[in-house]
């Protein structure tokens, strides 16, 4: 299933009346979940690439290599999430065997975002942010 796909079908699981209640995912886990999203959102405010490549799954580290690639493509294909003008955190909820962290995102433009990220949790028992898929929502935020 493409990633396009992927994405649209969890917007609609976490839109759909009474699922996405995030049952199942501990308090602490949440709460480190959100931290790591968090963190890698203010690195891209400060333009700090180390640091928010640092918050990213090693299978995702390893297929860009090195900071400035991840970097340069978040800026590119992410806008919303390198300057998101708003962000609201949704309850995290476990689809499958993944924990997935919705977050709302508003753009320069005003227009609504869902930003998906799968979560890996390390051996180490950090969360690491697995990717991220966006997809638009049909609201118009001011």
């Amino acid at each position: 299933m493409s990633a396009i796909l992927r994405a649209a079908g969890l917007v609609f699981l976490l839109l759909a009346p009474g699922l996405g209640s995030g049952q199942g995912v501990p308090a602490g886990d949440a709460r480190a979940v959100r931290a790591v999203i968090e963190a890698q959102l203010a690195a891209f405010r400060r333009d700090d690439a180390a640091r928010a490549f640092s918050y990213a799954a090693p299978g995702i580290r390893d297929s860009f290599g090195t900071p400035e690639k991840f970097m340069a493509m978040v800026r590119e294909q992410y806008a919303v999430v390198y300057r998101p003008r708003s962000v609201s955190f949704e309850e995290p909820l476990i689809v499958g065997e993944d924990l997935i962290q919705p977050v709302r995102m508003t753009d320069g433009y005003g227009h609504a975002w869902m930003a998906i990220y799968p979560m890996a949790k390390q051996p180490d028992g950090h969360w690491r942010i697995n990717g991220c898929h966006l997809a638009r929502l049909p609201a118009r935020e001011t």
